[in-house]
């Protein structure tokens, strides 16, 4: 009898554990060149963002339809010359630049492991973005130098941007700890305008793309049972993008008045290397990401690290 008892309760808790599934997730990313501990302080130097995601109620999916969810996210952006510290106009190899914005997005994720992915976002370039107060506030925070040149950034400029993304699993091994998929993405807008195709290479425990923390699709009840509990994966993700237009370097599209501009690189390449973590509560994502030259001046490449932490919540 102590034994059933035992055995019975162990199960009630692991039922608490992995059965249930949660329709809200809220979390952050943070973007840094701190995190690869270079001592680089240039081009894209900061990112933070904020998210808020839910899961549809399912009742009225068609057949061919896994899941869908909606989110909700804010986020800025900052950009200096090589260094955060060039208050000379003619030593800025890159424009001093600042994006913030909100935004909205909705993911269908289907049953055949393809998920389409559509946006929009609206903020502000420039000044009004406060990525200057933030740098300024950041570094005396942490005692860091003080930022100088920033009375040379991009102007102010309202910013509307849309987005849209497809992935499909291309092939999974037959144990399940191997997958590739490839996506295609296109933005247009007033900040961002353009396009690109990558390959996803992910290896360790999976979970299927619409079950994955990958695709940030862990929260609501999917119609077919997760691989696995839990993920821990690695993956490795290069990238080709296309650019049209980016307003952080050259400015406004219409009549810009900003003091420094510089022409974007037309092809940009980049490389992304990335652990993550993810049970039915938590997600936890590392990764780094190199790229290529984006501005046609002297400037470098570049590289960077993020850091994403994300929390479920509100059981279905």
């Amino acid at each position: 009898m102590k034994s059933l008892f035992t055995t019975l309760l162990l199960g009630l808790i692991s039922l608490g554990c992995f059965a249930q599934s949660f329709k809200n997730e809220f979390g952050f990313k943070t973007e840094n060149d701190a995190y690869l501990a270079t001592l680089n302080d240039r081009y894209y130097t900061n990112g933070l963002f904020i998210y808020f995601r839910r899961a549809i109620d399912p009742a009225k999916f068609s057949e061919k339809v896994e899941k869908k969810t909606y989110e909700i996210s804010a986020g800025q952006k900052m950009y200096t010359p090589y260094w955060g510290q060039v208050a000379k106009k003619e030593d800025q190899d890159r424009p001093f630049a600042g994006y913030l914005y909100a935004g909205g997005a909705y993911s269908i994720f289907y049953k055949n492991e393809s998920v389409l992915k559509t946006s929009i976002e609206l903020g502000t370039v420039g000044p009004n973005s406060l990525a200057q107060d933030a740098q300024e506030f950041l570094h005396k925070t942490v005692g860091f130098y003080t930022p100088a040149g920033w009375e040379y950034q991009i102007k102010n400029e309202l910013a509307i941007n849309l987005a849209a993304s497809y992935s499909k699993l291309l092939i999974r091994s037959n144990d399940n700890v191997v997958d590739l998929s490839g996506a295609g993405y296109a933005n247009l807008g007033t900040t961002f305008s353009g396009l690109g195709a990558s390959v996803l290479f992910r290896a360790g425990r999976l979970n299927q793309l619409y079950n994955s923390a990958y695709h940030n699709a862990v929260i609501g009840n999917s119609k077919t049972a997760a691989l696995n509990k839990s993920e821990f994966f690695f993956y490795l993700k290069p990238q080709l993008n296309v650019v049209a237009y980016d307003a952080t370097i050259q400015g406004s599209l219409f009549n810009d008045d900003s003091p420094l501009t510089f022409g974007v690189k037309p092809i940009v390449f980049e490389q992304q290397f990335g652990v993550n973590y993810s049970s039915k509560r938590f997600t936890i994502d590392f990764n780094i990401i190199f790229k290529t030259k984006e501005v046609k001046s002297i400037a470098k490449a570049q590289n960077y690290g993020g850091l994403s932490l994300y929390y479920r919540f509100g059981k279905t």
